[in-house]
């Protein structure tokens, strides 16, 4: 075994274009480092419906520049089979290691194979690609992020024409191109020939932004806005000063890209303590510079997180859950006379179709992610539970982060002209609809066998009652069902509650989605529903961890 491994990596080494990786490999290669050579070279890494992701460094296993040239050819080729033989791909990425590195040598591999190709200017946020593909009429885009991930990974996501994320097939298509290239040699890749894009495309995205606006609305929040050390700072600011919203006042430690994401553990603004300096920015400001929201964008911009006041004193800040968001977005549209289907993923809340069906519109739910959520038919406003909105599909058939803020802060801009806040409507909310509470158990692991052990043991001992619920009804998603295509998961149906199991497709985590539903009567109610809830959620969230065994 060693030598073959040895072997391998000799192989790897001699095609390698990059000097960084080729160094890190001749490195271990010496070392005879058969634990890391062993980890690099187990197999390679899969392409698949978010395309892309992994941990930088040398092998077929890491995110480096081979590994980038071989997914371009394999896209390359499936693109000429589809017929699209001088095409258009679009090209954005963000300001992580290697990222402008893995965009050159895509736009390189597309000009070698016949296709057109077009960069974006600088790293960008993923929602201007996204615009970009429709607006340039490409027939596919790319786009090189890891979006939320630790500093030592990058990624790549591949879009269709449509400006939407693929879909199997294409993903097995496209990954059966791939595992054809027989060699990086045959990979034609010119030092020129594509196009690096003006700002013109980036103008277009912005003109757009306004439309996500209603003419004459209250233009009034303050906000507090960080970056997380990612691309959105110019293009939010750009698209705030558009609008005529008071300019916002920036987390200066994080406003900046910096690929090494110094002051979060994980640059999430779900994750404990990514928020603290949001937190402490907007308690340091009082007076007439309070901020009524603040606003964190992930590090490439499609996520959109939300915190507010909570207290009377102005130090209480709390991030409102994705779902919290989702509903408040959702209210605002119908409360604008917006008309088309809302859809949302299956894990999000159940409170969306409550909104929708109120206001007599078509709701629809789909499989976790945008590359799905997209797809709804006649889509008018779709959003999934991790911080993603999508309000103008027309111009961006993804989730976006930066039109997504622009609507919330008109919102909050609404209601702070009725002298109501963002959780008065959340009040309300639960009061027309019930109070719908989520809650998320996550397990981070390191030995991914952990998660396929965890799904096991769910099933072949499947839970009969949670937080003494009686579980109604299971759902092997697995399976697929009359509305969703087979996926890795199950749902679980309690009389008042909602529980999904699944592996999360961008990470080495379990993830189990909770939601419960309280009856509530009036406003006076609230705080004993909300106790409830919580008490019932912190229930589940232990027996689930039981039955799983994590």
């Amino acid at each position: 075994m060693h030598d073959e491994l040895i072997a391998q990596a000799q192989a790897w080494l001699t095609e390698d274009p990059d000097p960084d990786t080729r160094t890190e490999l001749a490195r271990l290669i010496d070392a005879k480092d058969e634990t890391e050579l062993a980890a690099r070279f187990s197999g390679t890494l899969q392409f698949g419906t978010a395309g892309l992701r992994g941990e930088l460094g040398a092998g077929p296993m890491r995110m480096n520049r081979s590994v980038v040239i071989r997914a371009a050819a394999g896209l390359a080729a499936y693109l000429k089979k589809q017929g699209h033989d001088n095409g258009l791909v679009v090209i954005g990425y963000d300001a992580r290691h290697k990222s402008h590195d893995f965009a050159q040598d895509t736009a390189a591999v597309m000009i070698g194979a016949g296709l057109r190709a077009a960069v974006l200017p600088r790293p960008l946020p993923t929602p201007v690609l996204a615009f970009a593909i429709r607006h340039l009429g490409a027939v596919a885009g790319v786009e090189v992020t890891a979006s939320h991930n630790p500093p030592r990974d990058n990624g790549y996501k591949v879009y269709l024409g449509d400006g939407s994320q693929i879909v199997p097939p294409a993903d097995a298509d496209i990954a059966a191109e791939i595992a054809a290239v027989p060699s990086l040699t045959t990979v034609p890749r010119p030092t020129e020939g594509w196009d690096t894009l003006d700002d013109s495309v980036l103008n277009a995205y912005l003109a757009r932004t306004d439309a996500v606006l209603s003419e004459g609305s209250p233009r009034t929040a303050r906000t507090v806005y960080t970056a997380m050390h990612g691309v959105g700072k110019d293009v939010l600011l750009a698209a705030f000063a558009r609008a005529g919203f008071p300019a916002p006042v920036l987390v200066t430690e994080q406003a900046d890209p910096d690929p090494e994401f110094p002051t979060v553990a994980f640059p999430n603004p779900e994750e404990p303590g990514a928020m603290d300096l949001a937190f402490a920015t907007a308690r340091s400001l009082s007076g007439e510079a309070a901020p009524d929201l603040i606003i964190a964008n992930d590090p490439d911009a499609d996520r959109c997180a939300v915190a507010v006041q909570d207290g009377t004193d102005g130090t209480d800040w709390r991030m409102l859950r994705g779902d919290e968001v989702g509903a408040l977005l959702a209210a605002h549209l119908v409360r604008r006379g917006a008309t088309g289907t809302f859809a949302e993923s299956i894990v999000s809340s159940s409170l969306l179709g409550r909104i929708a069906e109120k206001a007599g519109l078509p709701h629809v739910e789909t499989l976790t992610g945008f590359k799905w959520i997209a797809r709804a038919e006649g889509l008018r406003y779709g959003y999934e539970e991790a911080l993603g909105y999508c309000v103008d599909p027309e111009g961006v058939r993804d989730k976006d982060g930066i039109t997504a803020a622009l609507l919330i802060t008109e919102l909050a801009s609404q209601l702070k002209e009725e002298g109501r806040t963002l959780l008065d409507l959340l009040d309300d909310l639960a009061v027309e609809h019930g109070l719908h509470a989520t809650d998320q158990l996550s397990v981070r692991v390191e030995d991914l066998s952990l998660i396929a052990t965890a799904m096991r043991r769910l099933r072949e001992q499947p839970p009969t009652e949670l937080a003494g619920l009686p579980i109604t009804r299971t759902d092997d998603l697995t399976q697929g069902t009359a509305e969703l295509p087979p996926t890795d998961g199950l749902r679980y149906t309690l009389d008042g509650a909602r529980v999904i199991v699944r592996p999360s497709g961008t990470e080495p985590k379990l993830k189990c989605y909770l939601e419960v539903v309280i009856p509530v009567g009036s406003h006076k109610d609230l705080p004993a529903a909300r106790a409830k809830a919580t008490a019932l959620l912190e229930s589940i969230k232990r027996d689930l961890s039981t039955a799983a065994g994590i």
